[in-house]
């Protein structure tokens, strides 16, 4: 098992579009972005947390995320998408990405973000899902005190 599927408990694979280039020849910066959408969906769907929105009136938002590009991706390439949770609070999770070009066998990017648990009747934050952490720890193999955010 390599490094990077060491690092991510939820990994996902896709191809690159033609459509994805920009100008320069190279996948836009904003598809990062994308993929990591990708890879975070691919995370909820592991944990049910998108089946469980309606009956829980709870929804994941997205708070804050950022990016590090590491090189530049192409088409064609087929990418391992990582996702990862790495920090639980009350209200919110972070969640680390990576992004692998199978084509360059190298890491091309790395992200993180923040995700808020939201009550989408009263617009405002919430604790996390008991559901959703047990789903959490048994995807992470660790328990939510050793992903909560020390004081």
């Amino acid at each position: 098992m390599s490094d990077f599927e060491k690092s991510y408990p939820v990994i996902i694979e896709i191809k690159t579009a033609w459509g994805d280039m920009d100008a320069f020849a190279h996948v836009n910066n904003t598809m990062f972005f994308k993929y990591f959408e990708s890879a975070r969906i691919a995370y909820f769907e592991k944990i049910e947390m998108l089946s469980t929105i309606s009956q829980n009136k709870i929804a994941p938002i997205l708070a804050k995320a950022s990016c590090k590009f590491i090189r530049p991706l192409f088409y064609p390439d087929t990418l391992l998408l990582g996702a990862s949770i790495v920090n639980i609070d009350k209200t919110r999770l972070t969640m680390n990405y990576g992004i692998f070009s199978k084509g360059q066998n190298q890491l091309a990017a790395t992200g993180d973000a923040v995700i808020v648990s939201l009550d989408f009747e009263k617009k405002t934050k919430v604790a996390l899902p008991q559901n959703w952490l047990r789903l959490i720890e048994s995807v992470e193999g660790k328990t939510i005190s050793e992903l909560s955010s020390k004081p």
